[in-house]
């Protein structure tokens, strides 16, 4: 590997998008293999789609940026990658916050097997564990916005 692109892959690693896009990488799974590896219904389907769609983009970002390809995306790379950055991470945001919500009303719905006397089997301690996950995802993301922000509106065009 030459030592150029050992350096950029460095770099990345150690900024802060790069670190936010790893917590929301290892946050989303946490989320969906939660919410998957159990019995699930109704709305949980939409936690579900939001958790591995943004789940898959950010992935596909967080390489292309570590790999130092944006240029090669059409259409919204290049100059235009903080831009598509910040977008996504507002976007992916925006659709957390009705799935906390959705989690949230879950958890409540199951909470009378929370108590000691409950013997079946219950969904409580999953739907609790998947909205701090949740939470920690929509953090995260809320967290590259207003760093995405601060560089472009800064003028920068470059995401580390």
């Amino acid at each position: 590997m030459p030592p150029q692109v050992r350096s950029n892959i460095a770099k990345f690693l150690r900024s802060f998008l790069g670190i936010t896009r790893i917590l929301q990488i290892v946050f989303g799974a946490g989320l969906w293999i939660t919410v998957a590896a159990n019995k699930y219904d109704g709305p949980i389907h939409f936690v579900l789609f939001v958790a591995v769609l943004f789940w898959l983009l950010s992935l596909a970002l967080f390489f292309i940026t570590l790999l130092d390809k944006q240029d090669l995306v059409p259409l919204l790379g290049g100059e235009r990658w903080l831009c598509t950055n910040l977008t996504h991470d507002v976007v992916a945001a925006a659709l957390y916050l009705p799935a906390i919500g959705v989690m949230f009303y879950k958890t409540e719905s199951y909470s009378y097997c929370n108590l000691n006397q409950y013997q079946h089997s219950c969904l409580y301690k999953v739907y609790l564990t998947a909205a701090v996950f949740a939470c920690l995802c929509c953090l995260s993301y809320l967290l590259s916005v207003i760093y995405g922000g601060c560089r472009k509106s800064r003028g920068e065009q470059t995401v580390i």
